[in-house]
């Protein structure tokens, strides 16, 4: 599986990006898919995910309310909306792929494909 993210760029405190994710497999629909962000000298942290079927969605607290992730089984695509950033959301975001399990999973071990990230830079 191979993943492509795109979107990043760099904005103004209060702004919002949409990152969006391109799988080339044709059993998207089978993977449950997350963004994961790792900031400079931060370990990966998981951002949001969303089931195979796209019915149940999971968020990090710090992006609750903010953030909105989606998918489209038709295009093999996922997107993340983000919405009101600060300069904490500063990272590279990873868009990432996993299946085998039914509950969303947030730590980095559990994919077993990752895309070659996007930066994000949000100045105050």
């Amino acid at each position: 599986v191979q993943l492509q993210a795109f979107g990043g760029g760099s904005v103004q405190a209060g702004d919002s990006l949409r990152l969006s994710c391109a799988a080339s497999t044709p059993t998207f629909s089978t993977y449950n898919m997350a963004w994961f962000r790792q900031a400079p000298g931060k370990e990966r942290q998981f951002v949001a995910g969303v089931k195979r079927s796209g019915d149940s969605t999971s968020y990090a607290e710090s992006v609750k309310g903010r953030f909105t992730i989606s998918r489209d089984n038709a295009k093999n695509t996922v997107h993340l909306q983000m919405n009101n950033l600060n300069p904490e959301d500063t990272a590279v975001y990873y868009c990432v792929a996993g299946r085998g399990w039914s509950v969303l999973r947030k730590t980095p071990k559990d994919y077993d494909y990752w895309g070659q990230g996007t930066e994000v830079t949000v100045s105050s």
